[in-house]
């Protein structure tokens, strides 16, 4: 009886061929069907046997009453671990990739289209997430009041980009106070993340109140007005291609809590956080998702980190049945995660 790590060749081939099988019809496979494409001329019997041993050993299962076999997880990450380095991207799926990303000149830009592409390649969910990195954090900030209740706020972050914005603000303040607002932002939290500034003011305003009580209402009041709001969040997700999964999958019940899952962005970002290492070079498969969310039991998930140069800035996968073609959706992960590399450096 074989285990993963003494399966012979003869099983070997048997197991990728009704791994491949019935990924491409969705149906149960049977001894006589392996039979009239075996290219070693094995009986149906034979076959029968290696298969019956597959099973022991919790590679195969056989649905109700059928007489044919489905792969099992253990079956996919072994086929998985199989074809792992040697599959290469197809030329169709690589012109559709670099047109859909061609032109791309920012990380937000690349990942949306992203998670477009990856649900037209895969026919399942592209997720793409983006962590905000150094270049969008902050230089500086300039408040300019521009008549009562009204001020102009001008951020600026580390790459140079330059977001200003009019705030109406609930109390008035002038421009001595809108300098010293500032200059304890600028002095207190150049490097900082946007959204980790407004986090920590407010923990400041709550925590000092009392010593700092006209210098903190100040900055209260330009928070209220919106100013440090236009920095993008610490991650921007893009999730596309729901609608596959519905279209691919008759248990439409099953799949209710699944997309109400998927539409839940923030969730999608727990779960790719959950499996996967920001260090990793290759792309990763991950089969059976329960873990993390109990309602993608029999899903998989594909993905890979997403660099330029050194830099961590986010992470791309795709979410999909355990029958999914994983040749086609592996290369294509890979080949856009190396294209998110060289594209970005070419235009930092």
């Amino acid at each position: 009886m074989p285990n993963p790590g003494q399966i012979g060749p003869r099983e070997r081939e048997i197991l990728t061929a009704i791994v491949e099988t019935y990924i491409s019809t969705g149906e149960p496979v049977g001894s006589r069907t392996l039979s009239r494409h075996n290219k070693d001329g094995l009986s149906p019997a034979t076959i029968r046997n290696v298969m019956s041993d597959l099973a022991e050993s919790g590679f195969l299962e056989q649905p109700h009453t059928s007489a044919g076999r489905v792969p099992t997880s253990q079956a996919y990450r072994y086929y998985v671990d199989q074809i792992s380095g040697k599959a290469t991207i197809s030329a169709a799926d690589q012109t559709l990739i670099s047109d859909t990303l061609q032109g791309t000149v920012d990380v937000q830009e690349f990942l949306e289209r992203t998670s477009h592409v990856l649900s037209l390649v895969s026919s399942g969910v592209g997720v793409a997430i983006g962590n905000a990195g150094p270049k969008n954090a902050l230089e500086h900030v300039y408040f300019s009041r521009q008549g009562n209740n009204r001020v102009l706020a001008v951020v600026v972050t580390k790459s140079g980009v330059v977001h200003d914005r009019m705030m109406r603000l609930e109390q008035d303040l002038d421009q001595s106070d809108l300098n010293t607002a500032a200059n304890y932002i600028n002095e207190n939290f150049r490097g900082w993340i946007i959204s980790q500034v407004k986090t920590e003011l407010r923990r400041r305003i709550d925590q000092e109140r009392s010593e700092y009580d006209r210098l903190m209402k100040s900055l209260e009041e330009l928070y209220k007005g919106g100013a440090l709001a236009a920095e993008e969040p610490v991650k921007n997700i893009f999730v596309e291609g729901v609608a596959n999964l519905v279209g691919n999958d008759k248990d439409r019940l099953r799949l209710r809590d699944l997309v109400k899952t998927l539409e839940e962005k923030e969730r999608v970002a727990d779960l790719l956080s959950a499996y996967l290492d920001t260090r990793q070079e290759a792309v990763r498969v991950v089969i059976g998702l329960e873990e993390a969310v109990p309602e993608m039991r029999n899903f998989v998930l594909i993905g890979a980190p997403a660099r330029v140069g050194e830099e961590m800035r986010g992470s791309l996968a795709v979410i999909g049945p355990t029958r999914m073609d994983y040749q086609h959706t592996i290369t294509a992960v890979s080949y856009i995660a190396q294209l998110f590399d060289k594209l970005l450096n070419e235009n930092t």
